[in-house]
């Protein structure tokens, strides 16, 4: 993985992209020019890591003049909101509000992984909050009101957010319904069976001792806990990156050298270890931040790692060159919305937990807005096609802090919407001028 081995791979891409040239066969006076230029043209990966330092300045430089922006613009935005709240508040930075904004974000944030599946096809789903309401109702009555065993009420609930999303997504898949008139209809209809299902009393509460409640309300006090999650998550990280390096070097393919692979890892850990650090000043490791951790990483793996993460993908950018490549789009459409279901429900849960009852309230007010709006501010393109699973975790987090700040300073309810409608907007605006930056830069 040196250096001397990169440079031996890019000469021999060279050589390969000589000896295959079709030279000898081209007419005279013929495109000869364009060929020689097609064989010298190298992939740019290549030269970059072989000038180090610079080579990568000058690649993040020529990323953002084309509008590849990345995570870059929500990640300094971050960053911009941190140091304001912090300077107008000195307990905005503290364990204990930052342990609080870790739980605050997972019930919303769990819906919003949701969202980026169904972002990534080019739609949208607007019945998430109702679902995730649902599902909540749907555990308090058979958990607390026929005591049934709470892991079985659990999963029926998990089970009942999927088959409303399965269902969504037969009508919009086979049926040719538009899915934001589906799921229009589903908002109104899952929000009208919750309140059948609570019945007259509208709100039943939680065990307090049970499984659910105390998804938001346990902690790991031991301090090992938090340290080993984040020495898993770097030694992962580690291994993950090694090996595909090591695939795409057999396989004669850009790769990231080793001094690229340890720099990231490195970078990991810093943030991995300050957060551990700072959640073992308070209480320890969240149950709610772990679960919200595995599932992050766990459908990041299916989005990135699996064909189905690779066909949802090619639905979002051409729907119909994706069914000529032999893709079964009402398949992926289907399930889609099925997991964009469950992943609603298991969020209703969390909310649930949060605050120990399941209510009338449950999934309306600005829940789907949030949800919708963390993905994209998280960089999920409206446009479908581009997008990633940690856009939940990083919207929700520019979300949460916009709240969990202002809730700090005392400002009003109403100046919180105005300025995440904002952040929003700004985000949108962002990713619009990007694309067309792209298409002017010949790079979509």
């Amino acid at each position: 993985m040196s250096e001397t081995n990169l440079s031996k791979t890019s000469s021999e891409a060279a050589d390969a992209a000589r000896a295959d040239s079709p030279a000898d066969t081209t007419p005279a006076g013929g495109n000869s020019a364009a060929t020689r230029g097609a064989t010298t043209a190298l992939d740019p990966r290549l030269l970059v890591r072989e000038q180090g330092l610079a080579g990568y300045w000058t690649d993040f430089k020529r990323k953002m003049r084309t509008g590849e922006l990345g995570s870059v613009p929500v990640v300094v935005g971050l960053i911009v909101i941190w140091a304001i709240f912090q300077s107008m508040d000195s307990a905005f930075l503290s364990a204990e509000n930052l342990s609080n904004l870790s739980v605050y974000i997972v019930g919303t944030g769990l819906i919003s992984v949701g969202i980026v599946f169904v972002l990534l096809l080019g739609e949208i789903d607007l019945s998430v909050g109702s679902v995730s309401g649902l599902a909540s109702a749907v555990f308090a009555v058979l958990a607390v009101n026929n005591g049934m065993n709470e892991w079985l009420a659990l999963v029926l609930a998990l089970l009942t957010g999927a088959a409303v999303g399965a269902f969504h997504g037969f009508f919009f898949a086979k049926i040719g319904v538009p899915a934001f008139v589906v799921t229009l209809a589903g908002l109104l209809a899952w929000n009208g069976l919750m309140l059948k299902v609570l019945g007259t009393t509208g709100t039943i509460n939680l065990d307090s001792e049970g499984l659910v409640a105390n998804f938001s309300n346990h902690y790991f006090n031991d301090v090992a806990v938090a340290y080993g999650t984040a020495v898993v998550a770097v030694a992962v990280f580690f291994v993950v990156q090694y090996l595909g390096a090591r695939r795409r070097s057999a396989a004669g393919i850009p790769f990231r050298p080793m001094t690229e692979i340890v720099v990231r890892t490195a970078v990991l850990a810093v943030l991995a270890f300050g957060a551990a650090y700072m959640l073992n000043q308070y209480r320890g490791m969240p149950l709610a931040l772990l679960l919200f951790l595995v599932v992050l990483v766990s459908m990041d793996f299916v989005v990135r790692r699996t064909s189905y993460g690779r066909k949802v993908f090619a639905l979002g950018g051409n729907t119909e060159a994706a069914r000529r490549a032999g893709i079964n789009v009402e398949f992926v459409r289907i399930t889609v919305f099925s997991i964009a279901g469950a992943m609603a429900a298991f969020g209703g849960l969390l909310i649930a937990s949060r605050i120990m009852a399941a209510n009338q309230g449950a999934g309306s007010g600005n829940l789907l807005m949030e949800a919708i709006a963390a993905a994209v501010i998280g960089g999920t393109s409206l446009f479908g096609g581009r997008g990633s699973v940690w856009s939940a975790l990083l919207g929700m987090l520019v979300i949460g802090s916009i709240a969990n700040g202002m809730a700090l300073l005392g400002i009003a309810a109403s100046v919180q919407y105005m300025i995440t409608g904002a952040v929003l907007l700004a985000a949108v605006v962002i990713d619009s001028v990007s694309r067309r930056t792209q298409r002017s830069a010949g790079r979509t």
